[in-house]
């Protein structure tokens, strides 16, 4: 099945109405040499004043070279009549697919990435250092990436090997005469620089050129980064504002004569409507979209001429003003490479800029459908072979689908905070509850087999999918004050536009208010444990893995935590509970929901 049709089904176009779109157009023609055609009107032609530049991009890939599971791996399409579909994307197989059947006829393509293309990644890549997922970027002929918070999820010297090759320091290298290559593809990281020196840890842009066409590709990652990466991951690095950083070096970039310019921004933004072709720009341009991208966009400075985004797994194609009022185009294509967006920049020789009001840009879906890619097959199977001994082992059995969900209390979450203090237990009998980040539950657990192994049997590499991180359980005292106040933090501070609900484990409860705002959201005096009101001065000894033990995700009070114990492998935790809670004739059922009590703002009614 070709993407060509699809292509024209849904774009999002910069335009200017009226008399000024008559007036420019006129003036382009009138500067055209006689007979010459403008090239903006079609894909790659190269025959006039201006040529078309298809831009291929996609972001938070995560290592997701087999099609992602359950709802993970589906994308919600609008129909015609206002209703809804979903969709199986995904999978590096019909993503190269995709993408090269995208650049046919094409004489000027880029294709690049907005950042978090490893880390957080399924077993078949998480287990190699994520060394298969930069083979398979290669095969996929991405020029330029942009890094992003999961890129430094191993430290700095890790993701320097990952860009310029080597065998892994303690793993060593995994094949016979093989030896790791890094990625072909440059790393950007024009905001992270190095804390005694000044100076960006990797090169802040790349200048991407052909047959005299020049553009300017900036890769930055979000402020926030350290954040939400272990404070080890990120030791002697500084992350600085995104808009003075592309500030920066687009002035840069203008000195050196390049006037096109392209920021791949590992921010993004929460689009009004979770259809991935859905109008970002009704009413008006922008107002499909909000969350930090959004600032970001209206800040930065004219001489950038698009955003592709990430971070957010959300997929939009919005134009947002920038400084100077003029639409310009933002776009992101959700994540674990279910859809890819296909953008026309239209470059303009005389000037060797961007006609911003032609620029035209849509979101494609990866069908699972689509013929898979040989090379990206024989890749895909000559890991698994090493993985498979690990990756196939069984660890429990599951009634049901364990999800994620989109609820502040998640069925998966409850019970991976279960697990951490069933654990916590072994290494300390007085400890009272678990905190799970979010975040840090990156699959589902889904009851279809997916291999061999039979309908609901969790594998190592399923519960790998879950949790990737490596992290440890750790256990901490708090007072019943600081423990309120974590739970306040979800919703407050660095969290509050975009809150991050924490998982907790069986016997603590609390009511969320969401009719309230800022810390207020959560009752304090809800807060109870097996029955009992928290007590302020009373001291509880709290389990929560190794990233918010170190105040990770904007949770600084778990980061005061007195009286530390380091345990050990979250993700061994789990596998231990699965193991003692579960057999094929009593499997684990989904945890039921009420640990978290949520009072919804009332629903406007529809007239």
């Amino acid at each position: 099945m070709s993407v060509t049709p699809q292509r024209h089904r849904a774009r999002g176009r910069l335009l200017i109405a009226g008399v000024t779109a008559l007036a420019a157009a006129a003036s382009v023609a009138a500067a055209l040499p006689a007979g010459a055609q403008d090239e903006s009107r079609g894909h790659g032609h190269a025959t006039g004043r201006t040529v078309d530049v298809q831009l291929l991009s996609f972001n938070d890939f995560h290592g997701n070279l087999e099609p992602p599971t359950g709802s993970g791996g589906r994308v919600t399409e609008l129909q015609p009549d206002g209703t809804t579909k979903t969709i199986d994307a995904g999978g590096v197989e019909h993503l190269a697919t995709a993408l090269r059947e995208a650049r046919k006829g094409e004489r000027y393509t880029a294709t690049v990435a907005a950042g978090d293309l490893i880390g957080g990644s399924p077993l078949l890549s998480g287990l190699f250092h994520d060394e298969p997922t930069i083979e398979a970027l290669n095969k996929l002929d991405l020029d330029i990436a942009g890094v992003g918070n999961h890129e430094f999820d191993e430290g700095r010297t890790e993701l320097e090997r990952i860009q310029n090759g080597g065998c892994h320091p303690k793993d060593g290298c995994y094949e016979d005469g093989k030896v790791f290559q890094g990625a072909d593809f440059p790393y950007l990281a024009a905001n992270v620089t190095d804390e005694k020196t000044g100076k960006p840890i990797l090169p802040p842009y790349k200048i991407w050129q052909k047959n005299g066409v020049k553009i300017g590709f900036i890769g930055l990652t979000l402020e926030g980064t350290p954040d939400i990466v272990s404070a080890e991951g990120i030791k002697g690095l500084k992350f600085h504002d995104e808009v003075e950083t592309i500030d920066k070096y687009a002035k840069e970039l203008d000195r050196k004569g390049v006037k096109s310019i392209v920021a791949l921004v590992h921010e993004g933004g929460a689009p009004a409507s979770a259809a991935y072709n859905y109008n970002c720009d009704s009413p008006g341009p922008g107002d499909g979209i909000s969350g930090p991208i959004t600032e970001i966009a209206k800040k930065t400075t004219s001489k950038v001429d698009a955003f592709v985004t990430g971070h957010t797994h959300q997929a939009y194609v919005c134009t947002v003003p920038d400084p100077s009022g003029k639409p310009r185009m933002v776009t992101s294509a959700s994540s674990a490479g279910k859809l890819f967006t296909d953008t026309t920049l239209t470059y303009d020789r005389r000037t060797r800029d961007i006609v911003r009001t032609s620029v035209e840009s849509t979101n494609q879906v990866v069908r699972r459908d689509l013929p898979k890619a040989p090379d990206m097959t024989s890749l895909i199977a000559r890991w698994n072979k090493l993985a498979a001994p690990i990756a196939s082992r069984p660890l429990g059995f599951i009634s049901a689908d364990i999800a994620r969900g989109t609820e502040p209390e998640q069925p998966l979450g409850s019970l991976i905070a279960d697990a951490q203090l069933a654990y916590a237990k072994t290494l300390d009998p007085e400890a009272d509850l678990a905190l799970m980040n979010p975040g840090g539950i990156r699959a589902e657990l889904v009851f279809k087999a997916a291999g061999t192994e039979g309908d609901g049997v969790v594998t190592y590499g399923e519960a790998f999918s879950v949790q990737p991180f490596g992290n440890t359980v750790n256990l901490v005292d708090l007072t019943g004050t600081q423990l309120i106040t974590a739970l306040k933090q979800q919703v407050s501070g660095s969290n509050e536009a975009a809150p991050k609900i924490l998982q907790i484990s069986a016997g603590l409860t609390y009511t969320l208010d969401l009719t309230k705002t800022g810390a207020d959201r959560v009752v304090a005096d809800s807060v109870k444990l097996n029955g009992a009101a928290v007590d302020p001065g009373a001291t509880y000894r709290v389990a929560m893995n190794s990233f918010l033990a170190g105040g990770g995700d904007g949770f600084a009070e778990l980061g005061k935590g007195a009286n530390p114990l380091v345990g050990g492998d979250d993700l061994k935790a789990f596998e231990d509970y699965l193991a003692a809670n579960s057999s094929a004739a009593d499997p684990i059922e989904p945890p039921a929901s009420g640990r978290i009590t949520v009072v919804k703002k009332p629903t406007a009614a529809v007239n």
